[in-house]
């Protein structure tokens, strides 16, 4: 038998998001994460825009997420959301699992 899978819950982030939308999204957060055994918060990101506010959401989503004891994962980022949480310097809070996206500038 092999390993017992990690309890996950994933979030789909879409945007744009906007500064009023925070609230809603971190209350659905705590909620999907009040179930019993959650150890891991999947947050799949690559159609969310590479912006203050979309790093603020994360950044609340994480804190929801250690207060529950859960890690939190990204799945999917871009190469420029990547770079901006790196600049802000939560790239050791908000990891990313997947390679990036590559951005406009990398394709041609």
């Amino acid at each position: 038998m092999g390993p017992c899978p990690t309890p996950t819950v994933t979030l789909a982030i879409t945007g744009p998001l906007s500064r009023s939308d925070l609230p809603q999204l971190f209350a659905h957060t705590c909620r999907l994460l009040a179930a019993d055994g959650v150890q891991l918060l999947r947050c799949e990101v690559s159609d969310l825009a590479a912006d203050a506010v979309a790093v603020d959401a994360l950044a609340r989503l994480a804190l929801a997420a250690r207060r529950r004891g859960c890690r939190l994962e990204l799945r999917g980022a871009s190469a420029e959301l990547r770079e901006l949480v790196a600049f802000i310097g939560l790239a050791d809070v908000l990891g990313d699992s997947r390679p990036a996206r590559p951005s406009a500038q990398e394709l041609t």
